[in-house]
This record gives structure tokens, C-alpha cells and sequence, in this order.
């Protein structure tokens, strides 16, 4: 018989760490919320333990992603689980104390060191405690442009749109950001900030992201990956804009995965492991944080 040949590595996944007091953290700090749309776990815990993320990696605690479970399968219902304190949860036996929760009674959930709100969703229990909330949309569901469209970014106070943030740009990330930058600039100083930013350059179609790669050879893990890339080049000058004003706590994750071919299976909203695992990580950022 031929020798078979060995099985790849397993990618390591990052131990979770303590959880700040986010009582105390909101309020003191600015806030910023990235979700990078479609984002596989598998593929952004291989560049970051290849050095092709390094910008990320710097800030991922131990330079590894949290290995979590997606509040839901696509985007509309990740989003509407996470904007009511439901983050992706560790993929570890629980329970885990949330991060940020609504008051309820009977929660598991909620512990000591929880944000909780008496509003219906976090946007507004934050824009209760005198945040600015600001949307910087990606995907169609913040496009805007009819009603299910404008569910979610119509959380916000302020919230924005424009084709060239949209999945199909090859270059929606560096939109994005700019955006965020002006954003920044022209809120006052003394305001405090919840940014969320919905990246969308990880979304199909991603092929473009890749060099040599061609319509009609379609997506792959491998354009999804050159995506991934895409956005860490750009995605310093973010948590610069973030950071400017005083020192910021960030979340950055993914909403929910995307299968290439997996088993049988492609795309979301579906019952995959590519789809349910996701990578998840937050930080703080001091303030003038490099570029």
C-alpha cells in the first residue's frame, strides 16, 4: 500500500481571555464594532498563524483568533442577535458571561462585569449613555435602499451607505474606512463613539481580491483568502481613526462563515461547521494607535 500522506497541522485556537468590566469600559471609552461579513474561521486562523494578517495579528491577544459560534447563519440574523448583546459565543462548554446584555430576568448570562441596558438593542442603550452611534454599512442589508435594508443601519443615529462600500467593489474597505475617518474628524471631542463598520470584502464575490483570478473561475477559499489579506492592509488606518481621540475598545469579528464546496455545500444560511465557526477577538486600542 502507499503511504498516506500526513495530515495537516491543526490550526491552534486562541484561549479565551479575562473580559474587561464593561461596566466600566462604556462611558470612559469609544467603542468600535467590526464585523467582517462571511469571514471563515479556518482560513483568518491559518494567515494569522502564517504572518499574512500582520496588521490584525498585532492586535489579537496571543496573535490567534478566539475560535466562536455564530449567533446565526447569514447576515440579517447575526446582526440582529449581536445588536441585542449576543456576540458570537466561545466554542467551549458554557455558560459565558456576555459582554453586553439587555435586562432580563433569568438571564444565565449576565454577570458582574456585563454592560447591561434597558433598551431594546445595545445601539440604543448606548446612545442612552450619550454615545454617538454611527453605521458604516457593507452587505445589502445596510444598503438602504428598502425596507429590510434599513432595519439595521436605522438603529443608528447616523448611518451610511454607498455602492462603492458594497460587495461588489473591488476596493470597498478603503471606502469604508475613508468614510470612517471623516466620521471621526467631525465628531467633537468631548462626544463619546460607537462605530460599527460592515466589512464586506470577504463576502462572495471575492475573486478579484486575487491576482490572476478570473470571473469565470468564480470564488474560492483562496480568493476568500486574498480578501481577508486585502482588508489588513487597509485595516490599520481604521483603528487609527478609532483610536484618535482617546483609547478604544474594539470588537472584530465575524458574523457567520461561508462554504466553498465543503462536504457538498456552498454559500450560508445553512448548517455547516464553515458556516457556524467563526473568529472573534477584542482589544483595547490606545490612543494614536499606529497606522
Amino acid at each position: 500500500m502507499s503511504a498516506q500522506p500526513p495530515e495537516p497541522a491543526p490550526v491552534p485556537a486562541r484561549a479565551a481571555v479575562p473580559d474587561p468590566d464593561m461596566s466600566e469600559v462604556v462611558g470612559s471609552h469609544d467603542l468600535l464594532l467590526v464585523t467582517l461579513d462571511t469571514l471563515r474561521y479556518d482560513v483568518a486562523a491559518e494567515l494569522a498563524a502564517a504572518g499574512r494578517i500582520p496588521h490584525l495579528a498585532r492586535h489579537l491577544p496571543g496573535g490567534a483568533w478566539e475560535k466562536r459560534h455564530a449567533p446565526g447563519s447569514f447576515t440579517y440574523a447575526s446582526h440582529q442577535a449581536i445588536f441585542a448583546g449576543f456576540l458570537p459565543t466561545p466554542a467551549t462548554p458554557g455558560p459565558h458571561p456576555r459582554l453586553f446584555a439587555a435586562r432580563f430576568a433569568g438571564s444565565e448570562t449576565t454577570a458582574a462585569r456585563t454592560f447591561v441596558f434597558d433598551t431594546p438593542d445595545l445601539v440604543s442603550g448606548l446612545a442612552k449613555e450619550g454615545y454617538h452611534t454611527v453605521c458604516i454599512g457593507g452587505v445589502g442589508f445596510f444598503n438602504r435602499q428598502g425596507p429590510l435594508g434599513s432595519v439595521l443601519p436605522g438603529l443608528f443615529q447616523e448611518a451610511h451607505w454607498e455602492p462603492e462600500f458594497g460587495v461588489a467593489s473591488p476596493t470597498s474597505f478603503e471606502a469604508q474606512v475613508a468614510r470612517a475617518e471623516q466620521v471621526v474628524a467631525g465628531l467633537p471631542p468631548d462626544r463619546r463613539l460607537f462605530l460599527f463598520v460592515n466589512v464586506s470584502a470577504l463576502h462572495q464575490p471575492n475573486w478579484f481580491h486575487r491576482p490572476g483570478a478570473t470571473r469565470d473561475a468564480g470564488d474560492s477559499r483562496a480568493t476568500h483568502a486574498a480578501a481577508l489579506e486585502y482588508v489588513d492592509a487597509h485595516i490599520g488606518r481604521l483603528f487609527a481613526a478609532a483610536s484618535s481621540r482617546r483609547r478604544t475598545f474594539a470588537i472584530v469579528s465575524s458574523d457567520h462563515g461561508t462554504a466553498y464546496g465543503d462536504d457538498g455545500y456552498t454559500g450560508h444560511r445553512l448548517g455547516h461547521e464553515s458556516v457556524w465557526t467563526v473568529p472573534y477577538a477584542h482589544f483595547f486600542l490606545e490612543p494614536g494607535a499606529a497606522r
